[in-house]
Formats: C-alpha cells, sequence, structure tokens
C-alpha cells in the first residue's frame, strides 16, 4: 500500500501548495474507517482507495478529488455518515462522497425503468460536479486492474459493464488513454483466447519484421529535422482489444490488418502541426477518406489533433495522430483537464473545456424523450459515440454523433425539418437518406408539405432526438396503420405457440408492459418498440421458447404481407431472418423484400406508396435463405475441400460455387451459401476467418442483379 507521504508526494509534484495536513487527516480516517476490511483477494480493503487517489495524482487532480478518493467507500461501506465527512473535511468534499456513492449504487446496465429513472437523475446532476464521475472512473480502472481475485462469474459481470458503460465513458470525456485501458482489461476476461491470440501474432510480426516502431519513428523524425521542426515523437502498437475490434468491424485476419501502429508527434505552435503534416505528407503516401482536422473542428470534449493514416514502410500502413503540447495535455486529460494543477495553481490551458457546458451539450439532447428507458437510451446513443461536424448551407456548424445521417442532420436543426423531409444532398449532390455522414460535409435537407417520417427511418438512424421525434410521430399520425400490423404480427405470435390472441390476453400483456391498454400493445408490437416474443413472454412466459423451437414455414416467413400478397427476396442484397427489412411492391410480381440499408433502395425513395413494412417470423427459420460469400483463398492442394466441409460443419449447404479470379498463389470465388439467419450466417463468416487458408471473407452484394 502506497504511504501517506508517497501520496502526498505525489501530489505536490504539481501542486506544491497542496493541503498536506487535510490529506494526512483523510488518510487516517479512511484506513480507520475501513479497519479489518478486506479485499477479495485478502489485502487490506483500504489498499484500494489509496490506489485510487493514486490514479487522480497521474491527471494532476486538486485536493477535493484526492480526498474524496480517500474517502470515496466510507458512507457505503462503513460506520462513517455524509455530516460526519463534511463536518471534518468540507461540504465540498461530502457532496462529492456522496454523489460517487449514488454512482456505485446505481445497476447502470439495467433497463429497469427505476434504474433509468436514477441514471437520468444522477446524470441531469452531474453538471454540478462531474469530478463524481472521475473518482467513479478511477475506482472502476483499480478495480478491473484486480479483478483476478474475484469469482469468474462476477469478473465477467463487472467486465462487461465496464466495456459497455464505464470505457466509452472515459472515451466521451476524452480520456481515451483510460477508456483502451479499461476495454483492454474487460477483454482479458470476456475472451482470453482471443486476446492471447492477437498478441502471439503480434510477437510473431515482431520476429518477421523486426522493431518496426523503431524505424518509422526514426524515418518522422529526420523528416523534422529537414524542416527543422522541433517535435517529440512517439510510436505504439496499438492495444489488443483495438486491434481485435477493426478485426470485426472489416471482416479481416489479423494478417491482413494495416494500421496496427500508431504513431504521435507533440509540437509546440498550431503552425507547426501543419508543417509537420505536410512533411509526413510529402514522404508518404496518404490514404484517402482517413484524414481528420479536430484541430479547426474539436471534438465537444475539447481534444484536438489532427489525425492522418499514411502508407509507410513495406507499404504497411500507419496512424498518425499531431497536435501541439497544450493538446495533448486535453487528449489525455479530457474533461479532467479543467481541474489539472500545474506548479500549484490550476493549469490555464485555451484547450480545456468548461465540464457545466459539456455537459449541457449532451443533456439538451434528452429533453424529449418520453420515458426513462427512451431517456437512458438516448444517453448511451449520444454519450458513447464519435462525433462528425457537418456544414448546413449557411456554412453552421452541426455536431452529429458518428454514423449519423441526413435524417439525423434534419432533426438536430428543427423536428419540423426532420418530420418533413424527403431528401437530401450532400456537398451538391443527391445522396440516399441513410447515407452515414462524414467530417466536413456540407449538407441541405429537402423537405415537402405533407411529408411524415416513415417507419423504416427507426434503423437508419442514430442519435436519440431524432429516433425519440420518429417514434413520436409515428404514434400520433400512423398508430392505425401499426395497430392493423401489430395484430398481425400478434396474430401469428399467439398461433406459433398454440394461443389465440385475443383482447383480454392483450389488456393482461399491456398490464405486465406497464402500457396503458390493448391498442399500446399493438401499436408498438407494429412500430417495432415491441417484439412477439416480448408480448408471449409477458403473458406465457413458459410458452416463449416454443418460438424457437419449431421450425417456420419459409412461404410464410415474412410478416406484415396481405393475404393476397406474394413475396420474394432481393437478388441485390439478400436479406436473412433477423435483419431489418422493407418490402418494396411491383404491379403483377408480389413484394420484393429487401434490406433495410441496400443501396437499391434509392430508387424508390420519392415513392412512399410501394413501400410495404415487414418483419421476419420470430421463430426458428429453415435453412433455405441463400447468401452470397466473396472469398479469398490459397492455392493448394485440399484447401477449397477443408473450406467446404467447414461449412457444411455449421449445418449450411453449398448451393453454388463460382471461381472469379485464378492466380498462380490465390483463388477468388463467389460461393452460394443457404443459412437459417443472420445469427447462422454470423457462425458460418466465423468459421471461414478462423481458417488460416482463407486470406478474406465476406458477405458479396451485388447490385446490377436485378431485385
Amino acid at each position: 500500500m502506497i504511504d501517506v507521504e508517497d501520496l502526498i508526494a505525489l501530489v505536490r509534484n504539481y501542486n506544491p501548495r497542496t493541503n498536506e495536513d487535510l490529506i494526512r487527516k483523510a488518510y487516517d480516517y479512511g484506513r480507520r474507517m475501513h479497519e479489518g476490511q478486506k479485499r477479495h483477494s485478502g489485502e487490506a480493503y483500504f489498499t484500494h482507495p489509496v490506489a485510487v487517489a493514486a490514479i487522480l495524482t497521474e491527471q494532476r487532480l486538486d485536493d477535493a478529488s484526492i480526498i474524496t478518493a480517500l474517502l470515496h467507500d466510507t458512507i457505503e461501506d462503513t460506520k462513517s455518515t455524509y455530516t460526519e465527512i463534511a463536518a471534518q473535511f468540507g461540504d465540498e468534499v461530502a457532496e462529492l462522497v456522496d454523489g460517487v456513492t449514488k454512482l456505485t449504487n446505481l445497476q447502470l446496465s439495467s433497463t429497469e425503468t427505476k434504474q433509468s429513472e436514477n441514471f437520468r437523475k444522477l446524470f441531469m446532476a452531474m453538471s454540478k460536479d462531474l469530478r463524481v464521475i472521475l473518482v467513479k472512473l478511477a475506482d472502476r480502472l483499480h478495480n478491473m486492474r484486480t479483478i483476478k481475485s474475484l469469482p469468474m462469474e462476477k469478473q465477467v459481470r463487472k467486465a462487461r459493464e465496464t466495456m459497455d458503460i464505464f470505457a466509452p465513458l472515459a472515451g466521451r470525456m476524452g480520456m481515451q488513454w483510460m477508456r483502451e485501458e479499461l476495454e483492454d482489461l474487460s477483454f482479458r476476461v470476456i475472451n482470453p483466447e482471443a486476446r492471447a491470440s492477437i498478441i502471439r501474432r503480434y510477437i510473431t510480426l515482431q520476429k518477421e519484421t523486426g522493431d518496426v516502431i523503431h524505424k518509422i519513428t526514426a524515418d518522422i523524425r529526420t523528416e523534422l529535422e529537414k524542416e527543422g521542426i522541433d517535435a517529440d515523437v512517439w510510436g505504439r502498437a496499438k492495444k489488443p482489444y483495438s486491434i481485435w475490434r477493426k478485426m470485426q468491424e472489416k471482416q479481416l485476419a489479423f494478417s491482413r490488418l494495416s494500421d496496427i501502429y500508431g504513431f504521435r508527434v507533440i509540437c509546440r505552435t498550431e503552425s507547426d502541426c501543419y508543417r509537420i503534416l505536410g512533411a509526413i505528407h510529402r514522404r508518404w503516401r496518404a490514404v484517402p477518406g482517413r484524414f481528420k482536422d479536430y484541430i479547426s473542428q474539436p471534438k465537444s470534449n475539447g481534444y484536438r489533433s489532427i489525425h492522418t493514416t499514411v502508407s509507410g514502410r513495406d507499404g504497411k500502413r500507419v496512424e498518425v495522430q499531431i497536435r501541439t503540447r497544450q493538446m495533448h495535455e486535453v487528449a489525455e486529460a479530457g474533461v479532467a483537464a479543467h481541474w489539472s494543477y500545474r506548479d500549484g495553481e490550476r493549469a490555464q490551458n485555451p484547450f480545456a473545456v468548461d465540464p457545466a457546458k459539456w455537459i449541457a451539450t449532451l443533456t439538451e439532447r434528452f429533453d424529449t424523450a418520453d420515458d426513462h428507458d427512451e431517456f437512458l437510451e438516448n444517453v448511451k446513443l449520444e454519450m458513447y459515440s464519435d462525433q462528425v461536424f457537418c456544414f448546413t448551407p449557411k456554412g453552421d456548424v452541426v455536431q452529429l454523433p458518428k454514423g449519423a445521417t441526413p435524417i439525423d442532420f434534419a432533426y438536430s436543426i428543427h423536428t419540423r425539418i426532420g418530420n418533413s423531409c424527403v431528401g437530401a444532398k450532400v456537398d451538391g449532390i443527391r445522396v440516399p437518406l441513410w447515407t452515414r455522414l462524414k467530417n466536413g460535409q456540407s449538407v441541405e435537407v429537402i423537405t415537402a408539405t405533407g411529408q411524415r417520417p416513415q417507419a423504416t427511418w427507426i434503423d437508419i438512424v442514430v442519435t436519440g432526438r431524432a429516433k425519440s421525434a420518429i417514434r413520436r410521430s409515428l404514434r400520433e399520425e400512423d398508430r392505425e396503420r401499426f395497430v392493423k400490423l401489430g395484430q398481425e404480427l400478434a396474430r401469428v405470435a399467439f398461433e406459433h405457440v398454440g394461443r389465440k390472441v385475443s383482447d383480454k390476453a392483450l389488456r393482461t400483456a399491456a398490464k405486465t408492459l406497464g402500457l396503458s391498454d390493448e391498442t399500446e400493445v399493438l401499436a408498438r408490437l407494429g412500430s417495432a418498440e415491441l417484439t412477439a416474443r416480448e408480448v408471449i413472454e409477458a403473458i406465457y412466459p413458459e410458452l416463449a421458447t416454443q418460438q424457437s423451437v419449431e421450425e417456420v414455414d419459409h412461404r410464410r416467413s415474412v410478416v406484415g404481407l396481405t393475404a393476397d400478397q406474394s413475396f420474394r427476396r432481393a437478388n441485390c442484397c439478400q436479406p436473412v431472418p433477423g435483419e431489418r427489412i422493407v418490402g418494396i411492391t411491383y404491379r403483377g410480381q408480389g413484394v420484393v423484400v429487401h434490406a433495410i440499408d441496400c443501396p437499391a433502395l434509392a430508387e424508390f425513395e420519392e415513392q412512399p406508396a410501394r413501400w410495404v413494412d415487414l418483419h421476419w417470423h420470430s421463430g426458428r427459420h429453415a435453412p433455405v435463405h441463400t447468401v452470397s460469400l466473396n472469398m479469398t483463398i490459397t492455392n493448394d492442394a485440399g484447401v477449397l475441400g477443408r473450406i467446404c466441409t467447414l461449412i457444411g460443419e455449421q449445418k449450411a449447404n453449398i448451393s453454388d460455387l463460382t471461381f472469379v479470379d485464378r492466380k498462380p498463389d490465390f483463388y477468388r470465388l463467389i460461393v452460394e451459401v443457404d443459412v437459417r439467419d443472420a445469427e447462422h450466417l454470423h457462425m458460418v463468416l466465423t468459421a471461414l476467418e478462423a481458417e488460416s487458408d482463407v486470406a478474406q471473407v465476406e458477405r458479396y452484394r451485388d447490385l446490377s442483379r436485378k431485385p
């Protein structure tokens, strides 16, 4: 355990004017209160609060934060009280300790209404003092560093909560180093085999290529010396979880993943940042679409930096971040930079964000949430995502989460604009409404009188504000249509478990689900806010599992059609059960079912009368849904046979196979595979990605194929 004098020395390093006596008093008080208590590891419990305080000294936080760390578990776990702490250490510390205690008592991973309400109250109160969150994050970081002493079941629960809640929160607050460490510590618990595999592959890569980081760092320094620029250069391999996430997102094997190294160049002035960027781009070829200028367009948490990715040695991609020393301080401390001390004075960093203003940018978006669960969803949507910056035609900047669409953009301007949106132009070019916006783009929203939101928009937008407004509009304007669709969904679901849907059964479901009446159940079922399975479980929990046992007739696998309508899957996107779908009517041909994100839908954007709201049946589907896979494999004896066997082992059938490209060392082919649903497809892809002779495999979608 860190001695009190050593802890004070850590504080004194950045704050010579620290109140040493008060820290000693808090240290002694905390040790006395926790006396006799043990951690799961067998250590004295007080070692934990001291370690949390030490973590906060790395962020150069004030005395009140350090003292709060030493006392943060006293109200919760000892006989200490708020009144006693206030009397001995002041109201400021007492309120901070009380805030950490309230946050500890919340089950943040729960979606129960009560917990949603508590989270909302706490979140709104965060504007009083964000240091509560800083202490809690340090508390969670130390708990994750020492998690091995907990039972495995509790380790997994804590790790998932950390991955879902605390790591994204640290990232959103600008403390990227903490986010990466929390993610990696959670990854170590949740998927130790995958993490160990990445580390082994990285070690093998080092043996094959040598010390790439040292070589590239030296190359960058050489270029800077030529330009006469004074700057520090650091390089590092990215964390195992970061590499794993990229492998999953891009569906690439480790051997094909290029940008696993990151470099930082820290200089003196903003003008130096752009000179360094020019020097790097003159020396190496920039990768298109991988340049971000967060200096001219900072993130809401104060983060400023230039990001660029270039093709370095041997064609390997490397990411380079360029920023000044003051920008780097904010990049490391995030919102916490507001409280940082240097030489006994509050650090005057011009880039540090006022926490009250930062939290206001989040809370202002949640005023339209209709209930606590919807608010909790909105919080997660807004807090745990990166930002993109787009422009209105007049040049005003609009901040949106990463992945936002023109519909999100429209709703961010005004609900009326969002509701009447019929199209959009990005940089002067007409684009589909589900286009993902990128930094720096100019967006023009096209509206029309009488237009109203479509149900499919719910799955297109990413902001809580847009989702809330769309749901409200749909409930108000399309209630009758959703009730009708909900009746069909309910009928099919009840029949599947051997029951008949009735008003009485639906009233019972409404009571169990906390809704007003049976009509509300049907309306939410039709608008996809409730699933048929949830309704069945509310009344017949013992029968709900039957839905996944009995197989759905593939001729009736889609719900939402009239009795005289037939359907077929679109060849261009090949949707499978489990994916969101929409139907397009064709005269004399019935309904063609498309995936909600199919680019082919763009041509029907101005023909809303042809769109049909559809859902897949909620039961177990037959393996008859053909999906095309684009695969690159090693040209070697027996490889194709092994891959066919591998697909068969996943209970999937190969219905066709076409060679597209033959080279001396590899083949590229299109394989048609019949699967049950999206989960079955994921199993097949995962098995193929793990095969060493498969260089690349991805889902193949061909817009040239007629729907």
